[in-house]
């Protein structure tokens, strides 16, 4: 396949940018409609509550992966969550030295709570959108983001600046 023009990458990218600042504006509506989550740390009780419906929890590191944080990014979404009562951290039955990470029903609540904030602002956001378009829409997004994070993958690593020197 062809690549595409310079000018359909430049309106794409603008897009890109119109979507991260959208992405942002959302995060920081719903952070001001409900305090039960502490802000910046939804999308990590998000990917928490996909992971941890099996009984045994997850470790913090499965959840940095899933994420794709930092391990010390999810660490300090952790320790904000565990604080305000929304995950808990029990010892791990396979190795006592180490923790996993349960959401709490108070969790849980907060965690559907905001799933039918986002779910109520699409309903509203996309009242006038064929089915067909929805579907569309989704398709090329999954498609998108599937073949940006595989380009990151592929691209060559830029050498380390201090090893250079």
């Amino acid at each position: 396949m062809a690549n595409p023009s310079t000018a359909a990458q430049a309106e794409l990218v603008d897009r890109m940018r119109d979507l991260t600042r959208l992405a942002r504006q959302v995060r920081q509506r719903r952070t001001g409609a409900s305090t039960a989550v502490p802000g910046g740390t939804l999308e990590t009780l998000a990917h928490l509550g996909q992971i941890v419906d099996r009984p045994a929890g997850c470790h913090a590191k499965e959840l940095a992966v899933v994420a794709g944080l930092d391990p010390s990014t999810v660490s300090r979404a952790v320790a904000a969550l565990v604080a305000d009562g929304l995950v808990e951290r029990h010892p791990d039955p396979a190795d006592r030295r180490a923790s996993v990470l349960v959401l709490t029903e108070t969790g849980r609540a907060a965690l559907a709570a905001a799933q039918r904030w986002y779910g109520d602002l699409l309903d509203r956001a996309l009242a006038g959108w064929r089915p067909e378009e929805i579907d569309n829409l989704t398709r090329a997004l999954h498609r998108l983001t599937t073949d940006i994070h595989q380009a990151l993958e592929d691209e060559p690593r830029i050498p380390d600046l201090e090893a250079a020197r």
